[in-house]
């Protein structure tokens, strides 16, 4: 089992608003999303096994890059960021991770993630979760960190679950799929308690690179 190596300092702390860190691991690597993004990430997010499982994308490559520009905006008020998944070898993302502030100073926050259903089951969103959640808990401080999947996403679900993560309850008629109300479980992880059982369950080496 490889050991997560963690590589954080006060400099890292106040300059992510900057600009994000780039997370490193053996299959993923983690980056600020680029434009030249779009393209592969609306192609890939427009797909119907997506779509069933996931809020709207942005409405075209345009409005795609428009949404990696906020993105950007947000995370220098220090509410948001968004990682590009790049496999090891690629250039361009194929997913993407979002955290957003649900309370003041990232006490509380809220992960979201889609990936290319290509890459579904290679291994790059557990080892991608598991460099996320360290950024999470090591260097902004979340202390809770909050999830959401539908009930009729089994895929969804148990990714939640492999990456340690708790589920709390349901939310009822919280998501919309074709014109249907669908529940949602919310999932939580808490600290570092759920960050040492994903690193001990998906053993990832992770470096932390500015």
């Amino acid at each position: 089992m490889a050991a997560l190596e963690v590589v954080t300092d006060d400099r890292m702390r106040a300059d992510w608003r900057t600009g994000l860190p780039v997370l490193s691991g053996q299959l993923v690597t983690l980056r600020e999303l680029h434009r030249a993004d779009a393209p592969t990430l609306y192609a890939a997010l427009c797909r119907p096994e997506v779509a069933r499982s996931t809020w709207p994308p942005p409405a075209s490559v345009d409005a795609f890059e428009r949404f990696i520009e906020w993105a950007r905006a947000e995370r220098t008020t220090g509410k948001y960021i968004c990682y590009g998944i790049v496999p090891r070898g690629r250039t361009h993302a194929v997913g993407l991770f979002e955290l957003r502030q649900l309370q003041p100073g990232f006490f509380r926050g809220e992960l979201g993630f889609v990936m290319d259903p290509d890459k579904w089951g290679t291994g790059l969103f557990s080892e991608g979760a598991v460099l996320l959640l360290e950024f999470a808990f090591q260097v902004l401080e979340v202390h809770r960190i909050e999830a959401r999947a539908a009930v009729n996403n089994p895929r969804g679900n148990a990714a939640l679950r492999k990456i340690g993560a708790r589920q709390e309850g349901i939310l009822r008629a919280a998501f919309v799929c074709e014109g249907q109300y669908i529940d949602q479980n919310l999932w939580a992880i808490v600290s570092d308690r759920a960050l040492a059982h994903a690193t001990q369950t998906n053993g990832p080496t992770a470096h932390v690179h500015i």
